[in-house]
């Protein structure tokens, strides 16, 4: 997922080195500020991820637990099985709340984006 997501910022992202020749005045409307803005912003990306991972990491050890507490069928197994099946339903709502802030994230970096690119385009039509 990682990978993917490497080749998805990389596709994105504008290039971060600028020459000194090549620095932009505070008039060009903040194009290195946004830069670094999606710089943060890919960060907070790839965290949350790892974030995700890291639950269904968990997720995937409590299911085989479950399933090898399930096949012994031993009462202190499946009573232990409760509060392991109860990890899992707390995780799954871990893992949907982080992707729900991802999905916000994306939307508000994009728009911001895009935001940016409209007045971009009205200065221009207005020099």
């Amino acid at each position: 997922m990682e990978d993917t997501f490497k080749r998805h910022r990389q596709t994105l992202a504008k290039p971060q080195s600028l020459t000194t020749n090549d620095r932009r005045s505070p008039d060009d409307n903040g194009d290195l500020s946004t830069e670094e803005g999606n710089s943060e912003m890919w960060n907070n990306f790839a965290n949350r991820f790892r974030q995700v991972q890291s639950v269904l990491d968990r997720n995937r050890s409590l299911i085989q637990q479950v399933n090898e507490n399930h096949q012994s069928r031993t009462n202190d197994n499946m009573v232990q099985n409760v509060s392991l099946i109860q990890e899992l339903n707390g995780n799954i709502s871990k893992v949907v709340s982080l992707y729900s802030d991802i999905s916000t994230n994306f939307s508000t970096m994009f728009g911001q984006e895009n935001d940016a690119i409209g007045d971009e385009t009205n200065n221009q039509r207005q020099h």
